[in-house]
């Protein structure tokens, strides 16, 4: 539970080389057949790189959190937080909305930082059952509530573009943590808000 000053919150990566990541591009697209002599697609190989390098690097902030001096204690819930991330079995996106809430204990959290948190997470090669798990457990960690809850649902393109070619399907996961888990009036709230059936 953070009592002090705000919680500088910062993804470590290891170094990024966009020359490098630009070379390993073009050959990636040499190897399929893909010539990037053409006016259109000379610049393609470092438009590739510097993509996966902003899609794989969230904005550092600081977790504020603030005493709960009004004893608030019904759910606080921020739904549709818009996620996007990158499939770690084929690295093509997934793209949806969070829904992310906590029953509050002696500390609140500034609101905004429930985006930036599934943000923090997203930007990484993911799969949507581990974010949902990162999410819930690092606001529990970190804040203390008495109960966390995160729902995530997403098209994936790895399952809508190719394979199995599933238009319009998408994936629904969550995890409940603490009061969210154990009460069922508490969890059906939770699920009730977000919209989804209970």
């Amino acid at each position: 539970m953070r009592t002090g000053p705000a919680l500088r919150v910062v993804h470590e990566t290891g170094a990024v080389d966009l020359a490098a990541a630009e070379d390993a591009a073009a050959a990636f697209l040499h190897a399929l057949g893909i010539p990037t002599d053409s006016e259109s697609l000379r610049g393609t190989p470092g438009r590739m790189a510097r993509a996966y390098a902003e899609l794989f690097s969230p904005r550092p902030f600081d977790l504020t959190t603030f005493p709960n001096d009004e004893g608030y204690d019904e759910l606080v819930l921020a739904r549709s937080i818009p996620v996007r991330s990158v499939c770690e079995h084929h690295l093509l996106p997934f793209v949806g909305t969070a829904h992310v809430g906590y029953l509050p204990g002696t500390r609140i959290l500034g609101l905004s930082k429930l985006a930036r948190v599934v943000e923090h997470f997203a930007c990484r090669p993911q799969v949507q059952e581990r974010l949902t798990k990162q999410v819930a457990d690092w606001l529990q960690a970190h804040l203390d509530p008495k109960g966390v809850g995160v729902v995530i649902e997403a098209e994936h393109t790895c399952m809508t573009l190719r394979g199995v070619q599933a238009t319009g399907s998408r994936t629904m996961t969550s995890t409940l943590l603490g009061i969210l888990r154990e009460d069922a009036r508490s969890r059906a709230e939770f699920l009730a808000l977000t919209g989804l059936p209970t």
